[in-house]
């Protein structure tokens, strides 16, 4: 154990926030500790904006639920899935990228390139003494989040990030055993073993909600499960990103 595994095993997303701005300094650290990640290939498929307009947080806030955390806070932070700067690159070098461009392969690595820049971000942010939380609410309207961002082609809004300094701290949400997600040399085969692991990790998540909630709420991670993945949402995905010319081959 040392400073920065406690920190990262301290993690708790944070939804309320002191009126405080962050500063110029602290957005640029925390901008540059997202391009420290590891990118693949050095491709840096990603962008970043950051949202200061009051007017853009509020229509973003509206979009993503609504969800106040998102136009309360610090400093927001826009993570996007970018190509188009490939198609630029494409162009000062009189090449045509089009069709890789257009691939799963590239698409899955700009995501990858997102989530890991994201990542840093947030640790830094979190080292700074500042709370986070992730906004993957604004994917239910990316069309509008798009207009309202100036988006390109071959960018894809994935996500926001809110950070800003806590007011108060939450509680952790207890994670799933080690063992049911490590596994040595290969997928864990033993299925009887897979569900007993998830059915105490049940009893674990239904006590924290009931302790949380002063027993109003006692649900199963499982039950939380079914009932996310069942519930249609964000149908439109698939013609979204193929509309900004992403995965489409």
């Amino acid at each position: 154990m040392n400073e920065i595994i406690a920190k990262i095993m301290d993690h708790r997303s944070i939804r309320s926030f002191e009126d405080r701005l962050l500063t110029s300094e602290q957005i640029e650290v925390i901008v540059q500790s997202a391009q420290a990640a590891s990118t693949s290939s050095f491709v840096q498929a990603y962008t970043i904006i950051g949202i200061t307009d009051a007017v853009k947080k509020a229509a973003l806030a509206e979009l993503a639920g609504p969800q106040s955390y998102v136009e309360n806070n610090g400093h927001l932070f826009m993570f996007c899935a970018d190509l188009h700067r490939h198609e630029i690159v494409a162009e000062m070098e009189e090449m045509d990228l089009s069709e890789p461009l257009e691939s799963t392969e590239k698409f899955m690595v700009a995501t990858i390139d997102v989530a890991l820049a994201a990542q840093n971000a947030a640790l830094a942010a979190e080292s700074m003494g500042l709370g986070i939380c992730y906004i993957g609410g604004i994917r239910n309207h990316l069309p509008e989040v798009t207009k309202l961002l100036n988006i390109p082609s071959k960018v894809i809004p994935l996500f926001g990030m809110a950070v800003g300094y806590p007011m108060g701290q939450s509680e952790k949400k207890p994670r799933l055993p080690i063992e049911n997600v490590y596994h040595e040399n290969e997928y864990q085969p033993d299925k009887e073993k897979f569900i007993a692991q998830l059915e105490k990790y049940n009893d674990t998540i239904s006590g924290y909600y009931r302790k949380r909630t002063n027993a109003v709420r006692k649900d199963t991670w499982t039950s939380q499960m079914v009932g996310m993945i069942t519930k249609k949402s964000r149908l439109y995905m698939k013609d979204f990103v193929e509309r900004q010319g992403l995965n489409k081959r």
